[in-house]
């Protein structure tokens, strides 16, 4: 985690600026330091580096016991502290960073989000109006700011607040939804209708949008226009639990509570919102402490733990993904989504027969789940369970509709479980649908290719194929292989040594690259050095067939497999 890319893209203090150089700390000398706090702190190090942000908060506070005039040990215990959901405790971490630092953004945010939730709405603004400014800050100052002023009534301030929002890169979209959001609070029900329309032009149907609208129509006499509304954005995937949970009420004629019902929700809506637009890796781990101040605040923003559960899973903390996901309501339209998530999380954790009973499950309570059937697709393929994992996706193509290009990974995977059930046929079937929907894939160009190629089939056509996956991914050491293998099975076989030497620098210690290399070594000439190459491929471990075939060559030395 680099404290550049952290301050650039989201100005967060100098608490996040000492997490970063504390990767480097090393204390001054050991000589009659405190080996139990030195301890602590590698502890904490070796969690940080491994994003286990309980263990990190733990050993960090530790080390900070022992050594609590220390700021980067402060900064870093409060930064964990914060990312583990433990925010009674990051407020007493922050009362102390600001004694260094008066404005410390994330200290004076994390005290803001302690006053929301004891609804203290005058500390709250007194809090985030002492954090320092900054291009991207702005939008979290004003916006606490601008909850905290409803609470207290005061609509004037919270205007202003959106106002200074307008205009700036990137916010006019959070802006005209909070305004909504706002004015819908503060009963202004004509504008609060004015200013959703105003958030779906800015923002397009998001789910949080489209829930916020569909409810105020609903809980204000409005059903019909509620029901158009989902009616045009049924279609859309992403907002199917929306709609549909907006149609059964309806239809039960139920009328909604409001998105935000109370200030600190709309702070939480607020802090789920800048989370959410930290897409890039880098940005994961403040993206956890923004959601983790979101769920102080509101623990049932179930869309807060479904993106916890994302951000996790991009880490690879597939145990704490499943403790987030298990945390959305059944109640909520996306508690399906949640359990789709926890089977993939728990095949990902070699639970598999854990994630194909509950995939089972989902599928009878509803044939129909595209999502759910290929979800049990790849646990089956995982399990190496292939004939099972191919009738899975079975069910999942036949619940398709109008085929589309994001549909190429579904006819993809299953042609791998048809390959690997020895049904090539119905494999190459797929990987051409899967190419008819999307021709530029590098994986599906280079499965059909190297099948072709490796069966002695179409291979001027095979590849051109291969050539054009390595142009869209060059680095690819799998696909590099294949290219050479073609030109070996065309007996170019100068460029595929050439082609598979470059495969082994991208990917050295493969028993298969190495067994082609010195495949066409010993075709050009090189009998010596494709000696040498078949015994590499022997010592990184082959499969029984190809290794009862490496050593046949090695011992007849006749390097003509083909």
């Amino acid at each position: 985690m680099r404290v550049s890319s952290l301050a650039l893209v989201l100005a967060v203090s100098t608490a996040l600026s000492a997490c970063a150089s504390a990767r480097t700390f090393v204390p001054a000398t050991t000589e009659g330091s405190d080996a139990l706090g030195y301890g602590a702190y590698l502890s904490g190090r070796f969690a940080a580096g491994e994003h286990d942000v309980d263990d990190a908060a733990k050993y960090y506070g530790v080390s900070l016991e022992r050594d609590p005039s220390d700021p980067t040990l402060l900064a870093l215990s409060f930064f964990y502290t914060t990312s583990a959901g433990d925010i009674d405790q990051a407020g007493k971490l922050a009362r102390r960073m600001i004694v260094a630092t008066p404005d410390d953004r994330a200290s004076r945010l994390v005290l803001a989000v302690a006053a929301m939730k004891q609804q203290d709405y005058k500390e709250a603004r007194a809090e985030i109006g002492k954090s320092a400014k900054g291009p991207f800050t702005s939008l979290t100052v004003s916006l606490v700011d601008a909850w905290a002023a409803a609470g207290q009534g005061d609509a004037t301030a919270a205007a202003d607040d959106i106002k200074s929002l307008r205009g700036q890169p990137g916010m006019d979209a959070m802006a005209a939804f909070h305004q909504a959001l706002l004015l819908e609070y503060l009963g202004q029900t004509a504008a609060a209708d004015t200013a959703y329309t105003d958030a779906l032009k800015a923002e397009g149907p998001s789910p949080r949008v489209l829930n916020a609208y569909g409810r105020f129509l609903e809980r204000n006499g409005r059903a019909a226009d509620a029901s158009a509304l989902y009616a045009k954005l049924a279609t859309t995937p992403a907002l199917s639990p929306i709609v549909n949970a907006g149609l059964a009420r309806i239809a039960k004629g139920e009328k909604p509570a409001p998105l935000v019902e109370r200030p600190q929700d709309g702070v939480a809506e607020a802090l789920f919102g800048i989370a959410a637009s930290l897409t890039e890796d880098s940005s994961t781990d403040v993206s956890i402490l923004y959601l983790q101040l979101a769920l102080y605040l509101r623990p049932d923003l179930d869309l807060a733990n479904i993106l916890l559960g994302d951000r996790m899973e991009t880490l690879q903390k597939y145990d704490d993904a499943i403790g987030a996901y298990r945390e959305v309501s059944p109640a909520s339209p996306y508690h399906r989504l949640a359990a789709i998530q926890i089977a993939t999380d728990e095949a990902r954790t070699d639970k598999t027969d854990d994630a194909i009973r509950d995939l089972k499950d989902l599928t009878a309570a509803d044939p129909k789940d595209i999502e759910a059937w290929t979800a049990l697709g790849d646990a089956y393929r995982s399990a190496n369970r292939f004939p099972d994992a191919a009738q899975a996706y079975d069910q999942a193509v036949n619940a398709l509709g109008t085929l589309e290009k994001k549909d190429w990974p579904l006819f993809y995977a299953r042609a791998i479980s048809e390959d690997r059930s020895h049904n090539w046929s119905a494999a190459e079937a797929d990987l051409q649908q899967a190419l008819k929907l999307s021709p530029d894939e590098p994986q599906t160009l280079n499965y059909l290719g190297y099948s072709w190629v490796d069966q002695g089939r179409n291979i001027p056509q095979a590849l051109t194929m291969l050539e054009k996956a390595r142009s869209l991914k060059p680095y690819d050491g799998y696909i590099v292989d294949s290219v050479g293998w073609a030109y070996y099975r065309l007996g170019r076989y100068a460029e595929a040594a050439k082609t598979l030497e470059d495969a082994i620098l991208l990917v050295p210690g493969d028993p298969t690259i190495n067994d082609h290399y010195g495949d066409a070594l010993w075709k050009a000439g090189r009998k010596l050095d494709a000696r040498f190459q078949w015994n590499h491929a022997l010592a990184f471990g082959p499969e029984a067939d190809q290794k009862s075939k490496i050593e046949k060559k090695l011992q007849t030395a006749d390097g003509d497999h083909s």
